[in-house]
């Protein structure tokens, strides 16, 4: 790089149709003494330009400033009509413009000069056709790192939470004499499920958060939002949108959080809203035992669909609410200057992972706990029978009473029992317990032969199963694995809660299981996400969306699983 010895002095100015607007408003700035005192008038005609709201707000309240503000109107009405732009982005465009020109009047490079090496990974990076498919490897990695590494751990959390420190509690109560109390059913039931639930979800988010830091802290985020910037406006939304959606494969809790690097309100809203349709893995496990049950020869064919018709609705939806509820909505330009390329820093990660984990565990646990609560306290309530508080039947309680007043609703579905129902109201609470619901609500008995362990066996077993979950999730970095749809399917309770599944769908149905399963599926996938997401729909939307969302997606899930089931009917199928 060499400097020359005669550089011309390049005086900067405007495009000329933004010099003619400037010339006129500092006219007028420059004939009102209040202004033209304490501000230069091309300096401030500029910053009325880029519409800065604290001189906006001053020059309303200077005699003349609402005739001035009009003037203005008119200007940016004029500019914008001739540039076909923004008048914000042609501001920029013309100083990053005369910026190029001094430094090229300045400098002279050298061929090996010219081409740093994040310029060189850009031109492939960044590429027209090779831009999006990199892009969906690297989300892809995201996603695999997010669902299938932290599994381990996630195994570990739930492991630790429903052993050791269920026993130790209940040990604790037994101690001062409150064994088989309701008591010791609130605490292991309610609130340690309650907080559970929460802390299994902490290794999803934290290899999310992981993830996030090293695409921020390495330069890649900026090139990711650059390459998908054109494809996502078709549907209203910017490039990064389209991370979110991909999180929310693994799970949509951390599909809520991810819309933060969004600087739109209404890009997060409308982002969080789709994001809900992409299949999590919590839904796994449902769409596989129905497949399995109901479409044995096309199971595998059956669960992609569903994770199919998930990014089919989002996009047909996304369209529609662009057009509708979110019509006229100011779409923000794209205007960013892409930083190099660096190396991630270990504490740059660690910060953002630990501060971003530590923000969801202290304010979605609360209502985690409190739904928990709630539903343990329908299950202990005896309606019939001679039950006891917290020692009642399942088809005595509380519990049952109400999914049996619901069910009514969902005959059109081909699903009117009191059973599938009440899956679909734990369901609410987390989509992976809608299993072990029917499992409990058809009365399919888990024989678990309890073993006595001692402390020490415990604090043990936790550092033993921790170590083992830490390589397990070593051996899964270089492996692409696969997922086996029948692996879900084959645990020892299977079988029989087949049969029950089976032979209830046929009843509830008329003798057209196969199509009500099908429904019911599609409500699985549409209907309001778990309770969990719906704390972090709430943090990051607003709590006006999350009652909006979780209505309309109830609403929505109960017609597409009418309009299947009824249609399928006259359609003979």
């Amino acid at each position: 790089m060499t400097l020359t010895t005669t550089t011309p002095i390049i005086a900067f100015r405007y495009d000329e149709v933004i010099e003619t607007e400037l010339a006129q408003l500092s006219q007028t700035i420059a004939a009102m003494p209040t202004l033209a005192q304490s501000y230069q008038p091309r300096w401030l005609a500029v910053q009325l330009l880029e519409a800065d709201e604290i001189l906006i707000a001053h020059v309303e309240l200077v005699a003349g400033g609402g005739a001035l503000l009009e003037q203005l109107t008119a200007s940016v009405a004029r500019i914008e009509s001739e540039c076909n732009e923004d008048v914000d982005v042609m501001l920029a465009e013309n100083r990053y413009r005369f910026v190029h020109n001094v430094v090229n009047a300045a400098l002279i490079r050298t061929n090996e000069e010219q081409l740093t090496l994040s310029d060189k990974i850009d031109r492939v990076v960044t590429h027209r056709m090779l831009g999006i498919p990199i892009f969906l490897l690297v989300m892809w990695g995201v996603f695999k790192v997010t669902a299938d590494m932290s599994a381990p751990y996630v195994d570990w959390v739930d492991g630790v939470i429903n052993g050791p420190i269920t026993h130790w509690a209940a040990s604790l109560l037994a101690l001062l004499g409150l064994s088989g109390s309701w008591l010791e059913s609130l605490l292991v039931d309610g609130i340690i499920t309650g907080v559970g639930g929460v802390l299994v979800f902490v290794p999803v988010l934290m290899s999310l958060y992981f993830s996030l830091a090293i695409l921020e802290d390495s330069g890649y985020m900026a090139r990711a939002a650059f390459v998908m910037d054109r494809p996502m406006r078709l549907i209203g939304l910017p490039g990064k949108s389209f991370l979110p959606m991909i999180v929310g494969f693994g799970c949509t809790v951390p599909a809520y959080y991810a819309t933060r690097i969004l600087e739109n309100k209404k890009d997060r809203i409308l982002t969080g809203l789709l994001a809900h349709f992409m299949s999590c893995s919590a839904r796994l496990p449902v769409y596989v035992l129905f497949a399995t049950i109901f479409f044995p020869s096309q199971a595998g064919f059956v669960v992609f669909g569903m994770y199919v018709l998930g990014i089919v609705m989002a996009i047909v939806l996304g369209f529609i609410m662009n057009h509708t509820i979110f019509k006229g909505s100011e779409q923000s330009p794209l205007v960013m200057e892409l930083p190099p390329y660096r190396l991630p820093t270990a504490k740059n990660v660690w910060l953002q992972m630990q501060n971003r984990t530590w923000s969801f565990v202290r304010k979605a646990w609360t209502v985690i706990m409190t739904t928990s609560i709630i539903v343990w306290l329908l299950m202990a309530i005896p309606v019939g029978g001679n039950g006891t508080f917290a020692n009642t039947d399942v088809n005595q309680s509380a519990f049952a009473t109400l999914a049996g007043t619901i069910a009514p609703l969902f005959k059109p579905m081909g699903t009117g029992s009191w059973e599938s129902t009440g899956a679909l109201i734990t369901g609410f609470v987390a989509k992976e317990v809608i299993i072990s619901t029917m499992a409990q609500t058809y009365n399919i008995a888990e024989s678990e032969s309890a073993e006595e362990t001692t402390f020490l066996g415990d604090v043990t077993n936790i550092g033993i199963t921790f170590l083992t979950a830490t390589i397990d999730t070593i051996k899964s970095i270089p492996l692409i694995i696969g997922i086996n749809l029948l692996d879900e399917a084959e645990d020892s309770t299977a079988t029989s809660l087949m049969s029950s599944l089976r032979t209830n769908f046929e009843e509830t149905s008329g003798g057209h299981a196969a199509l009500a399963a099908l429904a019911y599926l599609v409500f699985v996938l549409t209907y309001s996400p778990c309770m969990t997401a719906v704390a972090a729909e709430r943090q990051e939307l607003g709590t006006r969306w999350m009652w909006l969302s979780i209505i309309g997606q109830t609403i929505l899930a109960w017609l597409l699983g009418v309009v299947i089931f009824q249609g399928g009917l006259l359609l003979g199928m």
